[in-house]
């Protein structure tokens, strides 16, 4: 049986404010246009079973800003993902997340109930500090703060690699478990 926390986030082509440093007396100014639309939509599904390491799992979704395009995840984007999750995990899951629109639908209520691997845990009305995922996105977001990116294609490869990156990292990955307060299970030897 393992635990999944699923969140997601989104990321315009602004950057987000950050701290940096200067020579004294130097204000440091980033200039950004913020012309052209577009948005890196994240998802990601943290995944926590005591005696095995944390995982992360993904998806990005890229809105260019073109006529009749989807601007972020649909139901049909969660459920691929869910799916995807199981297949590598193999096993029951526990799923705990957020009361997003797309996943109190009537559609994913039908889902949820079709598979007999899944077990849903609704977080109360906004709750963003009992999710571990949200560490994952304020981890992110703060890598990103001083980055800037010309097009929302670098933007979206900028992000694919930082959250690929935190896959290998474990620890970290449980530091964002602890952060909720939630105990954190014990490595495998």
């Amino acid at each position: 049986m393992w635990i999944c926390f699923e969140d997601e986030a989104g990321q315009p082509l602004r950057p987000p404010k950050a701290r940096t440093w200067s020579r004294r007396g130097r204000t440091p100014v980033v200039s950004v246009t913020g012309k052209g639309s577009g948005r890196v939509s994240m998802a990601a599904v943290l995944v926590i079973r005591p005696g095995l390491r944390t995982r992360l799992f993904y998806r990005i979704h890229v809105y260019h800003g073109r006529r009749n395009e989807a601007k972020g995840f649909g139901e049909a984007d969660y459920m691929r993902l869910l799916c995807a999750v199981h297949a590598q995990l193999r096993a029951p899951i526990i799923l705990i997340w957020d009361n997003l629109n797309h996943h109190v639908s009537a559609v994913m209520r039908a889902f949820v109930i079709a598979r007999d691997w899944l077990t849903v845990v609704q977080l109360p009305g906004y709750a963003p500090e009992l999710n571990p995922a949200e560490g994952v996105w304020s981890h992110i977001k703060r890598g990103i703060g001083n980055l800037v990116a010309c097009t929302i294609t670098q933007l979206a490869a900028i992000v694919r690699s930082r959250l690929k990156s935190l896959q290998y990292r474990p620890a970290l990955l449980d530091a964002f478990l602890a952060e909720t307060g939630l105990a954190v299970l014990p490595q495998p030897p």
